[in-house]
């Protein structure tokens, strides 16, 4: 009966250098039916995330002894490693969340943090991901190819003239996003909201940057885009086929 519970929660990898926090967390997690491995440094999290069995979720502390959490997260959404990211961390401003979601990772906690809490975020975030896999629906699943473009939002791979294109979960979002909504003009307020899931975060560079990624991943000429085309005053719009 155990083994079942620990099946249907999922398996965690805490990445959680204070020893004592660590402990107490692989504890409470157990407690709710998950298998937990725990790493105290970048490398030992490196060395388990290569395990043939893949996890479901990780934890993530931004400070570690060799390396900070936003940098391991990039390493593992350049590498095409998508598993959902918690990021915990005592840096709680706006402007630190920001580069943790910029980075990769699906969700971030300040320290300190009430326990029921990261359990409630760790338990969305796999519904989140079980979601995901149960979708059919055209064109957020499968392949969906505009210009010279092919997405598959399934294997979370892409490809441009048949090369490949190395993407962060963040990007993969803001594609989704622009794919469900073609043509619409979306406001930069939306996307923050929608894919970041930020609300009313004052500073809208990050959007701009990250449109910046896609015209030059996806375009011909990203100083002439024909696809993710700004709409003065209003945001973007996502044109698949222009005419």
């Amino acid at each position: 009966m155990a083994d079942d519970q620990h099946a249907q929660a999922g398996r965690l990898l805490l990445v959680e250098d204070e020893q004592h926090l660590a402990a107490g967390l692989k504890l409470n997690f157990e407690l709710e039916g998950y298998v937990v491995d725990v790493a105290g440094t970048g490398r030992e999290a490196a060395a388990l995330l290569v395990a043939p069995e893949p996890y479901d979720a990780i934890i993530l502390d931004v400070m570690l002894p060799d390396t900070s959490g936003f940098s391991l997260c990039r390493k593992l959404r350049d590498a095409g490693n998508f598993t959902p990211v918690l990021m915990l961390t005592a840096l709680g401003t706006t402007d630190d969340r920001v580069a943790g979601l910029e980075a990769g990772a699906d969700d971030y906690l300040a320290k300190p943090f009430d326990l029921a809490e990261l359990l409630a975020r760790v338990r969305s975030l796999l519904r989140r991901q079980d979601w995901e896999r149960s979708q059919g629906v055209e064109p957020t699943s499968g392949v969906y190819g505009f210009g010279d473009a092919r997405i598959d939002f399934d294997r979370k791979e892409a490809t441009m003239r048949g090369e490949e294109v190395k993407l962060t979960r963040l990007e993969f979002d803001l594609l989704r996003y622009f794919a469900t909504n073609p043509e619409r003009v979306l406001s930069r307020q939306e996307l923050q909201k929608k894919v970041w899931k930020l609300a009313n975060y004052p500073n809208s560079r990050m959007v701009d940057n990250f449109i910046m990624r896609l015209r030059r991943h996806f375009e011909r000429d990203p100083s002439a885009p024909v696809h993710f085309v700004a709409v003065r005053g209003a945001g973007y719009r996502f044109i698949p086929a222009p005419r």
